[in-house]
């Protein structure tokens, strides 16, 4: 369970174990933002600690003009989310 300080807003977020299998194009599933980190410290933090990288053939070629670029990951599971945030200056 995630959830905010006491007397803070927010949402609480419960998670469980389940015995069915991992979908390949789930309905449902989380997208995180990096924050104030960097998108590919980010994507390189998560699969440090487990997740690894999808080949997702369904990135847009172009993003829409104020959406943040993207990375599909999935967990040790398999099951599949997305990271969002600001890429590293090249």
């Amino acid at each position: 369970m995630l959830a905010p300080p006491p007397g803070m807003p927010g949402t609480a977020l419960a998670m469980d174990l389940s015995e069915s299998p991992a979908e390949a194009f789930p309905r449902v599933h989380l997208d995180l933002t990096a924050g104030a980190r960097d998108l590919d410290d980010e994507v390189d933090r998560l699969v440090g600690l487990g997740a690894r990288r999808v080949d997702w053939p369904h990135y847009p070629a172009q993003l829409e003009p104020g959406a943040s670029p993207y990375v599909v990951l999935a967990d040790t599971e398999g099951n599949r989310f997305c990271v969002a945030g600001r890429p590293r200056a090249r």
